[in-house]
């Protein structure tokens, strides 16, 4: 993916709506943002509905003319809006969905099963690998991505500084990452043996 320099007059057509820059808009950031959140192993739904709604606001944020001062910060702006965003979405996951229109159709109960299978799939293998990485990887990991505790809470608990922080995260991710893959290449969807990611 090609890395692109954002300027104001970038903005200023966003923020008037001009199609081929809003296209470009969702196009460029719709990949980054894909990215970041199927990292958190999120349903599709729930990657889709948060990019919606990052979009929506940073749009209106644009046209109110508030969110962003220096124009080259204008991807940290969008991925700060979206992590805000999921934030919300994560909270408000727990709390009593309202019914839809069709809520009393029947599910068809294959898929169902089949979806809940693949998810159960899913979770057995992230926990297998969190169990074969180091104590200090696999209680990282499981801080920041599972409880989501803040950065500076995680330093603290694992006496470090937030530079080196970045570092930890970066290896634990990588040697998870590394499982993951041969876990999934291996015959049968066995996790495969030897060598350290």
């Amino acid at each position: 993916m090609e890395f692109f320099v954002f300027d104001q007059p970038y903005l200023d057509r966003l923020r008037d709506g001009e199609p081929a820059t809003e296209q470009h808009f969702v196009s460029y950031f719709g990949h980054i943002l894909t990215i970041m959140l199927r990292a958190r192993f999120l349903p599709a739904e729930r990657i889709e509905d948060v990019r919606q709604e990052t979009f929506k606001r940073v749009i209106t944020s644009l046209r109110q003319g508030a969110g962003v001062r220096q124009p080259e910060r204008f991807g940290a702006f969008v991925n700060s809006v979206c992590k805000n965003v999921l934030r919300e979405s994560l909270r408000e996951g727990g709390r009593t969905q309202a019914l839809e229109p069709g809520h009393l159709e029947i599910p068809d109960r294959v898929v169902d099963l089949e979806r809940a299978l693949i998810s159960q799939e899913t979770k057995e293998k992230v926990r297998e690998i969190l169990r074969e990485l180091s104590p200090r990887d696999r209680d990282l990991l499981r801080a920041l991505f599972l409880e989501e505790k803040d950065k500076d809470e995680i330093c603290r608990q694992f006496g470090v500084e937030r530079q080196y922080l970045r570092v930890l995260l970066h290896r634990a991710k990588e040697r998870f990452r590394g499982s993951y893959l041969a876990s999934s290449q291996a015959p049968n969807g066995g996790t495969a043996r030897g060598g350290t990611p």
